[in-house]
């Protein structure tokens, strides 16, 4: 009996950060709720170390993309192929910025934050179109009031 207690009590340990993360599905798309033409939806995730982010390609002809550029130090980068589903766990605390790769100029970008942090301040290093930029800005004005 006190095996079987101890046994249960060491996965339970061992499973509790995995029972407690996220999933989180996103949306790829021609033209969003609002009306915004190429868009993720939602395209601002608070995530915490752990969370999944499953990409669905909703529409044809998108894929999701870590920007290079865009993404905290030693974290994974992932890429996606186009017209195909991604799923990718996150554990590095900071943020990721999302791209789909044809339509990147049109803006088709998203934000993700994990954990408790700020955008670092050379997020925006490197070339980035003037509409994907607009939208980034706006995506990450959520880290202020979250």
């Amino acid at each position: 009996m006190l095996r079987t207690v101890v046994s249960g009590l060491a996965f339970a340990a061992l499973m509790g950060g995995a029972a407690f993360a996220e999933t989180f599905e996103v949306q790829m798309l021609n033209k969003g709720a609002d009306g915004e033409r190429m868009v993720f939806e939602p395209a601002f995730i608070q995530a915490q170390p752990g969370d999944t982010i499953k990409f669905i390609a909703a529409d044809k002809g998108h894929n999701a993309e870590v920007n290079k550029g865009m993404l905290p130090d030693d974290a994974d980068v992932f890429k996606g192929k186009i017209n195909e589903e991604i799923e990718v766990t996150l554990n590095t605390e900071g943020v990721y910025g999302v791209i789909c790769k044809p339509h990147y100029a049109m803006g088709m970008v998203m934000s993700i934050a994990v954990g408790d942090v700020e955008v670092p301040d050379d997020f925006f290093e490197g070339r980035v179109p003037p509409k994907a930029k607009e939208r980034f800005e706006a995506q990450l004005a959520n880290l202020a009031t979250n």
